[in-house]
């Protein structure tokens, strides 16, 4: 038993000492991250907090033009910001005229202050979740604190989340940290850190994907209660990435099921997640069709009419999938020049190849989901970011720390049958509440 415990704390530190390395870092930077929707963002938890939205939009502009002066963060990996090209004076002005324009031409309603026009604006009516999370964060250490506090914990949240569905699966300890330092390192931690609502609907991610574990390892209420919240919280911080995680879920899973009916293995929690995941993207389509928030027409006029400040085009379709291709032969350009994303996508299909988990059609499902909102936007002012496409990122995180342990011949898919443990039982299926203590 001591020895148990010893192991249990030692998984417990490791896990911490990891966080407080990374908070460390983060400290060097602790603005300078805004992007051009912060402010809309921002403006809408102020607005929420109690404060008028002509006070919101001037405490956002300058939270944002005060960021936007300082230098590229060096300190931070995947970042890739430009050096400010305006003094903070320059940008205050030109938001405040921006806001006078448009409130003189019919944005006079709405959470967010008027930084656009409204049909524009209303693609972050439609995104309450993160305005909502904010607030008590801005509310009690102010804006700069405020935003940088709220991605701290979005971030160690979500990687505390890959710990955790490492185990889960059944990985070691060692494997787990592993998980947990990549998901901090990579652009999933970076993403988690900026004033975006894209940090807060990975974490949530995350938790879909333990849910989603927990279920195939015939953990049904609590693998459930996972996926169904997390993707009832990602449909207020961003609807569409949820929609498309849980309909690559869906998709995935229901391959998977299939494969293993033919191979006449145990297909039933496969197939009842891929059934809970599909429901779930009707909901979730519903939801906001009944709404009236932008769906996938509205995205295509906003990128080929410039924020709605062209008219529209009477059949966007054709002109849309050209700018497809031209994104995907640039993105594909890129990542040639710089294949850190490919070199860690072929040792992940390596530790595929070499581990069998649980884990590894979860992990392919959320890359999916990365890839597919990366195709709903394909904008070339995107090209060099990695927000859209983050939650391909996961799938490097979940798997490639599968490589640390040793190959298990014969593995079962389906759980481990219990046996005795000392007096006890032990199903081979770890708690959540376990694994956390152990620093899972």
């Amino acid at each position: 038993m001591p020895n148990i415990r010893r192991t249990q704390h030692l998984g417990l530190i490791g896990m911490l000492l990891i966080a407080v390395a990374f908070t460390g870092l983060q400290l060097t930077a602790v603005t300078g991250r805004a992007s051009p929707d912060t402010k809309n963002y921002l403006s809408y938890a102020l607005s929420l907090s109690g404060e008028s939205r002509e006070e919101a939009g001037r405490r956002a502009i300058a939270y944002s033009c005060d960021s936007g002066q300082h230098a590229t963060l060096n300190t931070i990996p995947w970042t890739s910001r430009k050096p400010a090209g305006e003094s903070k004076e320059q940008c205050v002005r030109r938001l405040n005229d921006s806001v006078a324009y448009w409130s003189r031409h019919g944005n006079t309603s709405g959470m967010t202050a008027p930084f656009a026009n409204q049909r524009f604006m209303a693609i972050f009516e439609a995104r309450p979740g993160y305005p909502l999370f904010l607030v008590p964060f801005v509310a009690v250490s102010g804006t700069t604190w405020g935003l940088w506090l709220a991605g701290l914990v979005v971030a160690l949240a979500g990687s505390v989340c890959v710990l955790l569905t490492l185990r889960a699966a059944g990985a070691s300890r060692r494997a787990g940290l592993a998980g947990q330092t990549l998901y901090l390192a990579l652009p999933t931690g970076t993403v988690a850190m900026n004033p975006l609502s894209d940090g807060l609907s990975l974490a949530l991610g995350t938790a879909v994907v333990l849910g989603s574990v927990l279920l195939l390892r015939d953990r049904p209420r609590t693998g459930a209660g996972l996926v169904a919240g997390g993707l009832a919280l990602m449909f207020l911080v961003r609807y569409s990435q949820a929609l498309l995680l849980a309909a690559a879920l869906a998709g995935v899973l229901l391959l998977r099921s299939g494969w293993l009916r033919l191979k006449r293995r145990q297909f039933t929690p496969v197939l009842r997640t891929a059934g809970l995941c599909a429901g779930l993207t009707v909901c979730i389509y519903a939801g906001a069709h009944l709404l009236s928030w932008p769906m996938g027409q509205d995205s295509a006029q906003d990128l080929l009419t410039h924020h709605y400040q062209r008219p529209d085009l009477p059949n966007p379709w054709p002109e849309f999938f050209v700018q497809e291709g031209v994104f995907w032969s640039a993105w594909l350009r890129r990542q040639a020049d710089h294949p850190v994303l490919p070199v860690l996508l072929a040792l992940s299909a390596w530790a595929m190849l070499r581990r069998r988990s649980v884990v590894v059609p979860i992990a392919l499902a959320a890359g999916a989901a990365g890839l597919l909102n990366q195709a709903g936007h394909p904008n070339l002012a995107q090209l060099y970011g990695y927000r859209l496409i983050v939650f391909v990122w996961l799938l490097p995180a979940l798997v490639i720390p599968l490589l640390l342990d040793r190959p298990v011949r014969g593995a079962s898919p389906v759980p481990a049958q219990p046996e005795k443990v000392g007096g006890g039982q032990r199903d081979g299926r770890v708690g959540v509440a376990q694994q956390l203590h152990e620093g899972a």
